[in-house]
């Protein structure tokens, strides 16, 4: 990004922390309006104010996202839900102001008065964080207070790595469980979905 000072990037990371930038704006004070501005292209995400510049994802953190989002559109399409599934990249303004933009990897909202043609206005129902690398913090640290903070009802954090997926039931309030990539992971904001990773072959 020009006129901007990178301050750390991972090899192999999602994410790369950005300070200083054009007319001397510091780090916290990022609005949506410096997503919008950005080159065709480039991609970021605004906690806070905070801007990270995303890098192109890992082949396994794409087929992860293909089956599990794949997944979930045909269990909606089947029951003719309400909700909409929608992959990265989608817009979410996830706290409906100017200093917090997101684009998860998989999202469900139920509310479609949320939804316009620029993204979601306010917390989806459902979200999905693959993690990478160097995204490793930003999943299990920063988004996760950021979307229990927001009111996100579910918020799912995939580990090819370590093969586990962490879910996190916000609307009752449940303790995070972790389930291995071996079981069916039940979705908690359906009655009978539940996401199964044992036929996919990563890699």
């Amino acid at each position: 990004m020009e006129h901007a000072r990178i301050e750390s990037i991972g090899s192999e990371g999602y994410f790369m922390t950005i300070e200083g930038g054009k007319n001397g704006v510091r780090k916290g004070s990022y609005t949506t309006a410096d997503i919008e501005a950005l080159p065709e292209g480039e991609r970021a995400e605004l906690i806070d104010g905070e801007m990270f510049m995303m890098v192109t994802p890992t082949l396994t953190h794409q087929e992860i996202l293909v089956e599990l989002s794949t997944q979930i559109y045909l269990y909606i399409k089947r029951n003719k839900g309400k909700c909409k599934m929608i992959p990265s990249a989608f817009a979410v303004y996830i706290k409906d102001d100017i200093h917090n933009y997101v684009e998860p990897d998989i999202t469900v909202v139920c509310d479609r008065d949320k939804l316009d043609e620029k993204g979601c206005h306010g917390a989806p129902d459902w979200v999905i964080e693959i993690v990478s690398p160097s995204s490793r913090s930003m999943d299990y640290v920063r988004k996760l207070v950021l979307y229990e903070e927001a009111g996100v009802r579910e918020y799912w954090i995939v580990d090819a790595k370590q093969r586990i997926i962490t879910v996190y039931d916000f609307d009752h309030q449940k303790e995070p469980v972790q389930y291995t990539f071996s079981e069916k992971v039940k979705a908690g904001i359906y009655e009978d979905l539940f996401l199964d990773m044992r036929e996919l072959e990563l890699g």
